[in-house]
């Protein structure tokens, strides 16, 4: 009877949840979206969407000035996990992002010191710039059946290819080949994956 009603309640805290973000992003009607998951959202609710059978946790935000996120179906998007998006970010299908992963297709505050500093007064007086902000943005694909380990960074302007994992606390520079591994900072190709087999060193 416990485990019962724990899953009444999970149930109705995810449908809680999907109807507080429903005004901040269009989430499919089988996603589930966890309570730790935040929307930072100055476009609109098309602005962030998220596919069917997709489990979300995270935070989410697009740029006054403009973005995208689109996340696929049967995905996970891990604790911690921030996607700040002021151009493009699509995550294909079946793609595991764990937890405390960064992906940024901008670089956040313009370079020019000046600019930088106007930039940052504007969001703590007004929010967010809606025009005249360069950010360097470059568009972000990571490709269906990818994974993401914990912490990782993916930088603006990468594809991620098909099936290719980024191994734990990694910085993504370049662009990942479909079925290999990258590691390290930045990270460099480390193994092929065999597609036939299950291969559990690298």
């Amino acid at each position: 009877m416990g485990a019962m009603l724990r899953k009444i309640v999970e149930g109705c805290l995810f449908f809680l949840k999907k109807q507080m973000s429903s005004s901040r992003a269009t989430i499919a009607g089988d996603a589930k979206i966890y309570w730790d998951t935040k929307f930072y959202n100055s476009g609109t609710k098309q602005s962030i969407r998220i596919g069917h059978n997709s489990l979300v946790r995270g935070g989410f935000m697009i740029f006054g000035h403009g973005g995208d996120i689109q996340v696929g179906d049967n995905c996970y998007i891990g604790h911690n996990t921030y996607i700040w998006s002021a151009k493009s970010i699509k995550i294909g299908d079946r793609v595991l992002i764990s937890h405390g992963v960064n992906i940024h297709d901008n670089n956040s505050h313009p370079v020019n010191a000046e600019k930088r500093h106007q930039h940052f007064m504007h969001m703590l007086q007004k929010g967010h710039p809606t025009s005249g902000l360069d950010l360097n943005e470059k568009a972000i694909v990571i490709e269906d059946d990818a994974w993401i380990g914990f912490n990782a960074t993916i930088l603006k302007g990468i594809t991620v290819g098909k099936g290719a994992i980024v191994a734990a606390c990694s910085v993504v520079t370049k662009d990942v080949s479909p079925f290999t591994i990258v590691a390290g900072n930045p990270a460099k190709m480390v193994k092929t994956i065999s597609q036939d087999s299950d291969e559990q060193n690298y």
